[in-house]
């Protein structure tokens, strides 16, 4: 099958680790994409990655600053990974250009932002996907399975809870500052994902949120260890951002969340937590519960029913016997039924994005919407946001639809005004 010409746009962190996923479908001869060029508005950046490229791929792609030289250089589709405030915007114009998109999540900024993407898209053919890969593990795919094939019986609660990162900075300056996104935001819109793909469509939430943190440190800066680097590939950014700076952005959120279904679920995330790091994520039915492993820790679940039968792992497979991963999944996690394994993190996180961009060049090749597209990027914020409006305001009931119409957004508005979108 003859390749797809495509772009990577935006070549720090978040791209490198995209083009280590594009070089795990190509060691394992599954790649669907020839990738011609890089950009980004910085020429060593570029520079940087088309290296990278010629490494890992066995040729270098061309470097450009925008997406029309991209077009011209023959890219037909891009992969958007800078920050997130310019996702809507440089979505919006590759589709006007004609270009199918993958674009990292969140898809916008704030509502406001995915809105005005949703309004520049109308009507258009191209393929959009939105890169959210937690949902792509197989351990999730196998939750899944279990809800849909009422092991649990009928889904009544789900839970989440996780904390770390004290006062340091967790990967760049931006996810602690509200006009950038935050981290609250960051983290969430992956977490909200995997809500409503668990258990269906959130309506309402209500929540407290803080900033606990007002200073932030990055050991980088002085010549310390970064004190988080996922995929290894942000030291040289980190040691360039500041030794510490003040926090925008809100750290820690505690949410009851209520779903169409009648499920009900708590999400809390405090990313300010100076104890042990924490981990728990589970869903409980009137037939059983499944305890959940952090995303890409390749750990098992754990299943019990009637309170006292446990499975974990591969037993519980009998239990949905047509559980099967898609091919490209199966081929690159070790089979059909894989419900574990043993990888370390920078090596599922590069599968997991291979698995994404297999997926972008299926719906390309054969016009099929994926399945992560506009709307599930646009409920993942809205969700997200529903908690921290509910948050900024006390803890009053903010529904879905209060966010997605736009009648809710007090704790937006400043962001809007800082990235040109305010009234």
């Amino acid at each position: 099958m003859e390749r797809i010409p495509v772009a990577i746009v935006g070549c720090g962190g978040m791209g490198t680790r995209h083009l280590f996923g594009l070089s795990e479908l190509e060691r394992a001869d599954l790649n669907p994409f020839d990738l011609v060029a890089v950009c980004d508005v910085d020429p060593a950046r570029a520079d940087r990655l088309a290296d990278e490229a010629q490494t890992r791929l066995g040729r270098r792609p061309a470097t450009c600053a925008d997406l029309d030289a991209a077009q011209r250089l023959g890219a037909v589709a891009v992969d958007i990974t800078t920050v997130p405030r310019f996702h809507h915007s440089l979505a919006a114009d590759a589709i006007a250009l004609g270009l199918d998109v993958m674009v990292e999540k969140p898809v916008g900024l704030t509502v406001a932002a995915a809105r005005q993407l949703k309004d520049a898209v109308a009507g258009s053919d191209r393929i959009l996907s939105v890169a959210e890969n937690f949902r792509r593990d197989p351990t999730n795919r196998l939750v899944k399975a279990l809800i849909e094939g009422g092991v649990l019986g009928e889904p009544r609660y789900f839970h989440q809870s996780s904390g770390g990162g004290g006062d340091l900075m967790a990967i760049s300056m931006w996810r602690h500052l509200k006009a950038e996104s935050g981290i609250l935001f960051d983290a969430g819109t992956h977490y909200t994902d995997m809500m409503e793909y668990y258990l269906g469509p959130v309506v309402s939430v209500y929540a407290q949120m803080r900033l606990f943190e007002k200073i932030r440190y990055n050991p980088a800066a002085t010549g310390g260890a970064p004190a988080s680097n996922p995929g290894g590939v942000y030291g040289q950014s980190q040691a360039a951002m500041p030794a510490e700076f003040e926090a925008t952005a809100d750290d820690a959120l505690f949410a009851m969340v209520n779903f169409a279904s009648g499920a009900v679920g708590q999400y809390a995330e405090n990313r300010a937590e100076h104890g042990r790091e924490s981990w728990a994520r589970s869903v409980h039915g009137s037939a059983g519960a499944v305890e959940i492993p952090k995303d890409r820790s390749g750990r098992p679940l754990v299943l019990t029913l009637d309170r006292t039968k446990t499975y974990t792992g591969a037993e519980i497979l009998p239990l949905v016997p047509r559980f099967r991963l898609d091919d490209v999944t199966a081929a690159l996690f070790g089979g059909p039924q894989a419900t574990a394994y043993g990888l370390d993190f920078e090596t599922v996180d590069r599968l997991l994005l291979a698995v994404e961009y297999a997926e972008f060049g299926n719906a390309i090749a054969t016009r099929t919407p994926p399945e992560v597209g506009l709307e599930e990027g646009i409920r993942a914020i809205a969700v997200c946001y529903a908690m921290m409006e509910s948050g900024a305001a006390g803890g009053r009931i903010v529904t879905v639809d209060d966010i997605l119409d736009g009648s809710v957004g007090d704790y937006q508005a400043g962001i809007d005004d800082a990235i040109g979108l305010g009234a």
